[in-house]
């Protein structure tokens, strides 16, 4: 179970963790020793531990009853908490049943004991346990669900199962070898979830335009119409890039230098138009994305040009390629300069040329 925090006098508690029989605090600052203080619990952190750990005790106990699922370990998280049982699989039937159970034993008020016993009490042996730490002292604190469970523990409980309110099984997932790992929430985090869901079914009323009961077919019908508009949008951009290598192709005297920027272009945008212009002779920097932030690069042209430019075009650009017979391609994080890449091919064309 994650430890209390709070306040000693004005200072913040960071952490507790437990030295043999000592509880050690760690604060936010120095602090004179022998100075009196008030120790101010945060009672909502306290009380959602209280439930959630009371509320483990409880689904391990019924399930053991109904089904003889065994509790090797449990998580308490901060949104939800996990039981790994010790069996491969529940049925939705199980889960339902384990669900149901829980809940009546909460409306049945069940009384939830705390009991300390010496540590060679016989009835010790009696009790659920994994084991005493090897570095415990004084005595063992023993927590009883009255006619339900019995169990060794450090933890910090509710003193009646009604104050569990009530639990949610949100179902089970896959665990270690032969194991299952039952999802749960107990008390204030079944009422903060379900604000969750119906603040989501809210927003999604007013985006979509309809009813809760009419949310899953209304996404299944604007996923289906994005991935016509994916497809056509594609198709639209393969045929702009045969377009522009058509044009550049049709100059009287092609230059050696093809630059060109698309906002909404891709890596097989730039490649089709590698593949039309052909690399042999002409240098090509083709760029997409963002015009000032993140995108990606293709240089491509003469093996020896690309090998050696292409570290230097990345490295300007901010980004990471790699490349392979005269292509260079990668991811940018800086397009702004693709002005500076532009300039630095350009001399190189320069001096490359016969004139020069």
């Amino acid at each position: 179970q994650p430890d209390d925090r709070g306040l000693i006098g004005n200072v913040p508690v960071l952490r507790v963790t437990r030295r043999g029989p000592e509880a050690v605090h760690f604060v936010q600052e120095a602090m004179e020793p022998g100075t009196e203080v008030v120790l101010s619990l945060d009672w909502e952190r306290r009380f959602d531990h209280m439930q959630q750990h009371s509320g483990q005790h409880l689904i391990t106990a019924i399930a053991d009853q109904l089904f003889g699922f065994k509790t090797t370990s449990w998580e308490l998280g901060r949104q939800r908490s996990v039981i790994e049982l010790d069996t491969p699989s529940m049925t939705a039937e199980q889960i339902e049943a384990l669900e149901k159970s829980v809940n009546e034993k909460i409306r049945e008020r069940v009384p939830v004991v705390v009991r300390e016993l010496a540590a060679d009490d016989p009835e010790i042996e009696t009790v659920r346990s994994r084991g005493l730490p090897e570095d415990h002292v004084g005595l063992v604190r023993v927590v009883d669900i009255e006619g339900l469970d019995s169990n060794m523990c450090c933890g910090t409980h509710v003193s009646n199962l009604s104050d569990l309110q009530v639990i949610k099984l949100l179902g089970t997932e896959k665990g270690k070898k032969n194991k299952t790992n039952l999802v749960f929430l107990a008390g204030n985090r079944v009422l903060k979830s379900i604000e969750q869901s119906h603040s989501t079914e809210k927003a999604l009323t007013s985006l979509l335009k309809n009813g809760p009961g009419e949310h899953v077919e209304a996404v299944k019908r604007l996923q289906s119409s994005v991935k016509q508009l994916q497809k056509n949008n594609l198709n639209l951009l393969r045929d702009i890039a045969v377009l522009i290598a058509r044009d550049f192709k049709s100059k009287p005297v092609p230059s050696q230098l093809f630059v060109l920027h698309r906002k909404e272009g891709d890596s097989e945008f730039m490649n089709i138009i590698a593949n039309e212009i052909g690399t042999e002779e002409t240098l090509l920097f083709l760029t997409v994305g963002d015009e000032k932030e993140a995108g990606l690069f293709l240089l491509a042209g003469p093996v020896e040009a690309v090998e050696n430019l292409g570290p230097r075009v990345a490295e300007l650009l901010e980004g990471k390629g790699a490349g392979k017979r005269g292509r260079f391609q990668g991811k940018a994080t800086k397009m702004s300069r693709r002005g500076e890449v532009q300039a630095l091919l350009q001399e190189f064309v320069s001096q490359q040329s016969p004139e020069a």
